[in-house]
This record gives structure tokens, sequence and C-alpha cells, in this order.
């Protein structure tokens, strides 16, 4: 399994989340409690930036139509608010680890 540098811990305090790239893919790093999660940033329902939406614990909602994830599974919460297109899918999860103060993330 291999885990490449996609942020420093420093970049992403308590309660905070940061889009970045891995391996040309958007994915979305979460610090909850100083624990680090990592969840795809592209909405399942219409393709949303989802690091634009809003963190909420461990839940993050899609600006676009207000879908929810859990970020510490990928799975979804809820669907969107407006029924243009009801089907949703979870968000692929990735391992997340932390070495000093690198943030690294599983290509797997």
């Amino acid at each position: 399994m291999g885990f490449i540098k996609v942020a420093e811990a420093s970049e992403i305090p308590s309660g905070k989340m940061k889009k970045v790239e891995l391996k040309g893919k958007e994915i979305l790093i979460v610090n909850i409690n100083g624990k680090y999660y990592s969840i795809g940033n592209k909405c399942t329902h219409m393709g949303g930036d989802i690091s634009k939406g809003s963190l909420s614990g461990n839940i993050v909602t899609c600006p676009r139509h207000k879908a929810t994830f859990d970020v510490t599974s990928g799975k979804v919460i809820s669907g969107p608010k407006f029924p243009l297109n009801p089907k949703i899918k979870d968000e692929k999860s990735y391992k997340v680890k932390v070495e000093g103060n690198d943030i690294l993330v599983s290509t797997d």
C-alpha cells in the first residue's frame, strides 16, 4: 500500500478541511479533533465541490444541493434537497496516516 504526502498538519486545523489532488483526483482532507480523514471531493450527486461546503462535526454538506456525507467513512447521510437526480452514492474513502507534520493518503 503506497502513501503520498498531500498536506502538512499545520495547514488543516481541527474542524477544518482542505481540497488536495491525489493522482489526478480531487480529495478532501478533514481534521476532526486532531484525527484526519479523507474522502472524494466531488459530490456523487452532481459533482459539486464539497470543499466549498460546510462541516459540522463529522458531517460535510455539499454546497450545491445539500447532500451530506460522513467524512469518517464516506457514507451518504442524506441525499440532495432538490430532486434533480435523487440517486447518490457513498464517497470513496481513503486511508490517512500522519508522520511528523506530514499528512499522507493511501493511493490504493
